[in-house]
C-alpha cells in the first residue's frame, strides 16, 4: 500500500478508519508509514468470545485489576517493547492524539502497581479496532480482551476489528472475513452509535456475561 509521511493528522487517521484501512510502520526506527486493507480480516465475534477454564479461573481468583483509560501511554509502550514492532514514534503520537481527542481508548491490566499487560484502540460508531496487546504475566492479555469484550458488548458495539488473525485471537473466538464483508459490516457500525461504559464491570459481571457463549 502506499507510503506517507510522519506529519499526518489525528483526522486524517479516523478517515482512514472509516474507509477501512489502517496505518503500519516496516519497524520501530522507520518513520515512515504505510496503510494496509488486507484481504482476509480478523474480527471477534462479540457474541462469540471463547473463555477457557482457565482464563475464567483466572478472572475468578481477582488476582488482576482491569482499568480503562488510566495508563494509555504506557500501554502504547508496552505494546510497542517488543524485539520487532510495527509502532513507530508518529504512530505512537497520532494515537495519542486521538486518545486527547476521546477516540482511542486503553484497557489495563494491573498486578498490584506494575503494568501486566493490557490493549488499546480506537473507537468510532459502534465499531472498536483493536490495534495491539501485550503481556507482562500470564493470560494478561487475554484478560484484557475479555474486559474489552465485555465493555464492548455493554456499551451497544457492533464490530470488534483485530485486523489480523493470530493463533492467540483464534483461541479466544477469533475469525477472518473476507475484504468485502469487512467493509459491509464496517459501514453498517459505523452508522450505529456507542460507548464505552464509564464503569469498569466487575469480575463476576464479565464471566457473567462472556460464559453464556460457551
Amino acid at each position: 500500500m502506499p507510503r506517507d509521511t510522519p506529519d499526518l493528522t489525528a483526522e486524517t487517521l479516523l478517515m482512514a478508519y472509516a474507509s477501512g484501512v489502517f496505518p503500519m510502520a516496516e519497524a520501530r526506527d522507520d518513520e515512515e508509514i504505510f496503510w494496509v486493507d488486507p484481504k482476509l480480516r480478523g474480527v471477534i465475534p462479540l457474541d462469540g468470545f471463547r473463555m477457557s477454564r482457565s482464563l475464567a479461573r483466572t478472572i475468578r481468583r481477582r488476582r488482576f485489576l482491569v482499568t480503562t483509560d488510566e495508563a494509555f501511554d504506557a500501554v502504547v509502550d508496552g505494546c510497542a517493547e517488543r524485539e520487532e514492532t510495527w509502532i513507530n514514534r508518529p504512530i505512537a503520537r497520532l494515537y495519542g492524539q486521538l486518545h486527547r481527542l476521546g477516540f482511542a481508548h486503553s484497557i489495563e491490566v494491573w498486578d498490584g502497581a506494575e503494568l501486566a499487560g493490557g490493549l488499546y484502540g480506537v473507537a468510532m460508531g459502534a465499531a472498536f479496532f483493536g490495534e495491539s496487546m501485550f503481556s507482562r504475566r500470564r493470560d494478561a492479555s487475554k484478560v484484557a480482551m475479555a474486559w474489552t469484550v465485555a465493555q464492548l458488548r455493554l456499551g451497544g458495539f457492533r464490530l470488534f476489528d483485530t485486523q489480523f488473525l493470530t493463533d492467540h485471537l483464534a483461541s479466544l473466538g477469533g475469525v477472518e472475513i473476507a475484504r468485502e464483508t469487512y467493509h459491509a459490516r464496517l459501514r453498517a457500525a459505523l452508522a450505529e452509535t456507542a460507548r464505552l461504559p464509564e464503569r469498569v464491570p466487575e469480575p463476576d459481571e464479565v464471566l457473567a456475561l462472556l460464559s453464556r457463549d460457551r
